[in-house]
């Protein structure tokens, strides 16, 4: 079965949060990775079916899509200024991250 998997980062200059839902919104995995091709290519090519991506947009948004798109079925880089779901709370909270693909992408 070619299971989608929905895949949210939060990138920082060190490290980033990764969480990887499926289809129903259950977490299937998490990870925190150090922000190098090194690092984030052998974690996308180790998640198995279709792969949608999302990440705000910020310093690394450029690098991050020309790094990963080829490993992907479908990015989305979100601006989020317009996700409603992050103006309360913190957003690097791991609710922000499960919360901001279905709202960021729908």
């Amino acid at each position: 079965m070619n299971e989608i998997k929905y895949i949210g980062m939060d990138v920082h200059q060190t490290s980033t949060s990764i969480v990887v839902l499926n289809a129903a919104g259950r977490v299937l995995t998490s990870a925190l990775v150090e922000t190098q091709g090194q690092a984030l290519v052998p974690f996308i090519q180790g998640q198995r079916g279709t792969l949608h991506l999302t990440f705000e947009e910020g310093t690394y948004a450029a690098w991050l899509y020309d790094l990963l798109a080829p490993h992907v079925s479908r990015m989305v880089v979100c601006d989020p200024r317009h996700n409603a779901l992050l103006k309360a709370g913190s957003k690097n909270d791991p609710i922000s991250m499960r919360t901001s693909w279905p709202n960021c992408c729908g």
